[in-house]
């Protein structure tokens, strides 16, 4: 079993009020539960988070861990967006997938990838549903070859 670094840095945050939503944050999704909270009017979003990287009983690799989402040849991990009102509780409202199989497969081999993505779609909301290239790449990342 082999460990993948992954480090998804986010720009263009669509705002803390943005359509009918306020107090927006945006974070990764550990198991259920949302992780590493960002506020949606910052600068910027940066999640580190690992997956361990195991050869499928097919010889195909597979990913698992606490932020791995989805069935074996579907594998993702979440962007989860939600309301947090001060004191409150956060209330997932959309997400949007990132998905492992995108990473090329040189990256996962090194053990490390990075991608940096906007996260307002076109109508100035939260990015969500299946994010996939063009609309993320994967490079090399810390520790990456």
């Amino acid at each position: 079993m082999a460990r993948l670094t992954l480090r998804i840095t986010g720009r263009d945050l669509p705002g803390r009020h943005c359509g009918d939503f306020s107090d927006v944050h945006v974070g990764t999704q550990r198991g259920r539960e949302p992780d590493q909270l960002v506020p949606a009017d910052a600068g910027e979003a940066v999640f580190d988070l690992t997956a361990d990287v195991v050869e499928a009983p097919d010889g195909t690799t597979d990913f698992r861990g606490p932020y791995v989402q989805g069935r074996r040849g579907e594998r993702f991990v979440y962007l989860t967006w939600g309301e947090l009102p001060a004191g409150g509780t956060f209330a997932m409202f959309r997400r949007a997938k990132l998905f492992l199989a995108d990473i090329p497969s040189e990256l996962v081999a090194a053990g490390a990838a990075e991608a940096t993505i906007g996260l307002t779609d076109a109508h100035g909301l939260p990015l969500c549903a299946a994010v996939r290239p063009p609309r993320v790449q994967w490079r090399a990342g810390a520790g990456g070859g």
